[in-house]
């Protein structure tokens, strides 16, 4: 998203901000009081400035939202990768395989960010996000004309269903129980007539007690290890 700038405040107020400052602030106020909390008023008075200063930085709420997004998912991009003594196709899994985990974690500590890291990517961390993956999808020895499709499908799998799992419980000002979200759907699960959805009827007790960080990892690897057989065995050097 390109920098907006209006006029700047009177008084100089925006020297004394910087975007980086105003993102800071950003997430620090939704994870406290979530998307429909924050406003421009509370994150002045959190700054000790005006909301003038502020739309120096940032044209308005939805790209503010976007940039804080954008900046939880670069401190997932900057935690450290686990070390592997493989290279080539099994290294670039176990790296992809990392990278998507940390991406979801982080999302995960912030919810309101989740249904904001959208494909295609424009942000700046989330091109990073695709470019990295991109990388990885290349050293699995797959066909180059290939590398497109498979790395935006892996890019467009963490970052939709990360939001697609964490998205549900956020509610307006804040998160809701996760355990009583999953508990009402459960019991509108049981009142279904087993005749006409025979499966969810028999998976109400998984629904309420499933590890979301499982559910999104058992659809990596299955992702992954289809990555993998796809791509085959590399020939030699």
């Amino acid at each position: 998203m390109p920098r907006t700038r209006g006029r700047a405040p009177a008084g100089g107020r925006a020297g004394a901000l910087s975007r980086e400052i105003v993102i800071d602030a950003a997430v620090a106020l939704l994870d406290e009081h979530g998307e429909r909390g924050l406003t421009f008023r509370l994150l002045a008075e959190r700054l000790n400035t005006g909301p003038g200063a502020l739309y120096w930085h940032v044209a308005s709420k939805d790209e503010l939202v976007a940039l804080a997004a954008d900046q939880v998912l670069g401190h997932a991009l900057a935690a450290p990768v686990p070390e592997t003594d493989t290279t080539g196709a099994a290294g670039a899994g176990t790296g992809l395989r990392a990278l998507a985990v940390a991406v979801f974690d982080a999302l995960d500590r912030h919810p309101w960010a989740a249904s904001h890291v959208t494909a295609p990517a424009t942000l700046t961390n989330a091109l990073r996000l695709l470019d990295r993956i991109g990388a990885l999808v290349v050293r699995t020895g797959l066909p180059a004309g290939r590398h497109f499709a498979v790395s935006t499908a892996i890019f467009n799998y963490v970052t939709g269903v990360s939001a697609q799992i964490i998205a549900p419980g956020v509610i307006s000002g804040g998160s809701t129980d996760r355990d009583a979200f999953l508990a009402r759907t459960a019991e509108r699960w049981e009142r279904l007539d087993p005749g006409d959805y025979p499966f969810l009827t028999r998976v109400t007790a998984d629904l309420r007690d499933h590890d979301d960080r499982d559910q999104f990892t058992t659809g990596l690897d299955l992702l992954l290890d289809g990555l993998s057989a796809a791509a085959g065995p590399r020939p030699p050097a």
